[in-house]
Formats: C-alpha cells, structure tokens, sequence
C-alpha cells in the first residue's frame, strides 16, 4: 500500500491525556496535557510541555513542581474543558467540580477523580520553540487501592484510561500481552496423573 508523505509534524499517536494540577489545594489550576511520557527509569523522570503563554506554565515556573493525573473516561468531558479555557479567568478547580487532595511529598495537588497521580519536581526548563520542556523527577506515585492487586501489582486495565490521537479522544484497556511475550519459551502441555 503507498504510503503519504506530510510535512514534518507531531504526530506520534497515540498519547496519554493527563490533567496536570499545579499551585496548592487552596489555589489549584488543572492544565490538560497531550505533550508527556517518562525519560528515565533510575531515577525516575517525566516531562510536560507546555505553552509560555499558558497560566500553569507561569505557576510551574515559579513553584517548580506539578502534579501528572491520569485521566479515565468518566473525567474525560471535564479533562477537556480544563484545556479550553484559561486559569486566568477560570477557576477550573470549582468550575468543573475537581477534587485536589493534598499530595504525599509536594504542594501541587492530587486530583481524587484520577485513578492515579504522579507527584513531579522540576529539575530543568527547556525552551524548544513553541513549548516549553519540563524535565522533573518523580517523587510520589499516588494510586487508587482498586487497582493494585493482592500481589501489590498495579493494573489499570479497569480504570478506562484515555488517549490523543491526532484530534481524537480513545479509550484503552484491552489487554494484547505482555512485555517479553513475543520471546517467551512455552511450556508443553503437561500428561494429567491418575
């Protein structure tokens, strides 16, 4: 099949939408987020990207933390609102009915809607054109108890996560395997005893 070729573009799709809180629980902004993912594992470190003329980047920038919420289905409408309008006219937080609980380690807070919340603390700011970078170290990971199993593994395949792909909202949670399986040696069946 012929492919089409585009100018260069930021298309690598699909990404996780978050809802990034930042300030304190008294005076929280919520910033919706497509520009995110993990850098490093040892320590670990995240990064968002966001616009100089956004208000959470002027909070950010000063506090130097924030707060990545994981954003399920049943958030997703208020998700969406919190990227529409702006924290400089909008107290988001009241407006779409949030909930921001203190975090464990940082002031930024958590949001209780999201299944789960990592607490970031910002280690460089990078302009890149029209966004900005910041590369933070996590230093809590808050996660709702219903989706940590009885042998204290996280799974999130019921917390009906979402997606951005190129203008478009997607909902995850069907399982297609798991990291190794293409390689991994399987055993033959074994003979029942009597």
């Amino acid at each position: 099949m012929a492919k089409v070729f585009w100018k260069p573009g930021a298309l690598l799709c699909p990404v996780p939408v978050v809802l990034v809180t930042c300030g304190t629980v008294k005076e929280a902004n919520a910033v919706t987020v497509a520009w995110t993912g993990i850098v490093n594992s040892e320590p670990p470190m995240t990064y968002i990207s966001l616009r100089p003329s956004r208000f959470s980047h002027e909070i950010i920038s000063k506090t130097g933390e924030f707060t990545i919420n994981l954003v399920s289905e049943g958030m997703l409408r208020k998700t969406d609102s919190c990227g529409v309008y702006t924290g400089r006219k909008v107290n988001k937080i009241k407006t779409f009915s949030l909930t921001p609980e203190k975090g464990q380690v940082i002031a930024a807070p958590t949001l209780k809607e999201s299944p789960l919340s990592l607490e970031c603390r910002v280690t460089e700011i990078k302009p890149l054109g029209s966004h900005d970078l910041f590369l933070a170290q996590i230093v809590s990971v808050d996660v709702e108890e219903k989706f940590v199993d009885e042998n204290g593994k996280l799974d999130l395949r019921q917390a009906d996560l979402v997606a951005y792909s190129h203008g478009d909202y997607l909902k995850l949670g069907r399982k297609l395997g798991s990291f190794g399986y293409s390689v991994k040696k399987t055993r033959p069946p074994q003979k029942k005893k009597d």
